[in-house]
């Protein structure tokens, strides 16, 4: 009985795994790090220099950081080891966004994917916690992926470490194990996303989601629609709470797999649409393709490539 109970408990933790998951993983986290230079470098030096006049500069988040822990990476350490070298702030700023942007596009072709995966997720988190108060879920979440990407068996079969320096994955068996802990993972961020929105009284009347698409910046639809359509918003809101609640036990099994998938896919395009938070609904459709879309993989029929479905795991 132990033995038995033992097999499942391993065949559960191990389960056999094409790489798959993390070309998409990679690739997702690669794209997420681009748009993020690109979308913050307006104001990247206004955000992070200490001669910013804006209402929250960076000397204040890094004072919050440091009440938390004096081991939180920010961008203050860099700017500091820029300075001993000679280096103005203005220029270290500038080498760090270069630095992050190398770092994703370097990823997203498969070039020294770990080392890549590792600095991004190093030099988009120093920005992060600098800038914490104009940060949100967005950010963390891409961090979670890069995480993810930097621990997992690399380089993947579709990158170019693996064609063209030639590196092989070390513990490529291991795919399984970390396609699962991230299957976990997602798992407990909806569901206890789901349980936190079903104890707020808005996420049952569609109060919260009225606020939230009528609240600069998210406010993309014309009030006179919203108030036509404002019977959709007590339905959208308790659609959100069972979707994110029930995901655990939705997501697993494969008869409710795709449609529980492809509802979560959903929700994300309708965010991105509806309060243009295209980043965040990005980084999550990533996460969730990586954790539990249908794997594919590249075969051989009659001299041309195509892509076939394997079974979902």
């Amino acid at each position: 009985m132990r033995r038995i109970i033992w097999e499942r408990i391993e065949g559960f933790l191990f389960p056999q795994e094409s790489d798959t998951w993390l070309t998409v993983l990679r690739l997702g986290a690669a794209l997420q790090v681009i748009l993020y230079c690109s979308t913050t470098r307006a104001e990247w030096h206004e955000t992070f220099s200490m001669q910013s006049v804006g209402p929250i500069r960076r000397d204040l988040s890094e004072a919050v950081l440091s009440a938390q822990s004096h081991f939180i990476p920010r961008m203050g350490w860099l700017v500091d080891a820029g300075a001993r070298i000679g280096l103005g702030e203005g220029l270290v700023l500038e080498i760090i966004w270069w630095a992050l942007l190398i770092a994703g596009i370097s990823l997203l072709v498969g070039l020294f994917c770990r080392a890549s995966a590792i600095v991004a997720a190093f030099l988009h988190l120093c920005a992060v916690k600098s800038s914490g108060a104009l940060s949100y879920g967005v950010d963390i979440f891409t961090i979670v992926g890069l995480f993810y990407v930097a621990v997992a068996p690399l380089p993947d079969s579709f990158s170019l470490d693996r064609h063209f320096r030639q590196l092989k994955p070390k513990y490529a068996e291991l795919n399984g194990f970390f396609r699962r802990a991230l299957q976990v993972h997602v798992c407990l961020i909806y569901f206890f996303s789901g349980i936190a929105k079903c104890a707020g009284v808005g996420w049952w009347n569609g109060e919260s989601i009225w606020r939230a698409v009528i609240r600069p910046p998210f406010n993309m639809i014309s009030p006179s629609i919203l108030i036509h359509w404002k019977f959709f918003f007590p339905i959208a809101s308790i659609s959100v709470c069972i979707l994110e609640t029930a995901y655990p036990i939705f997501i697993w099994p494969r008869r409710t797999r795709v449609i529980w998938l492809c509802s979560v896919v959903a929700m994300h395009i309708g965010i991105a649409a509806f309060l243009g938070m295209y980043l965040f609904a990005l980084i999550m459709i990533i996460l969730n393709l990586a954790a539990f879309g249908p794997p594919f993989r590249w075969r051989q029929d009659a001299g041309v490539n195509v892509v076939a479905e394997q079974g979902i795991a």
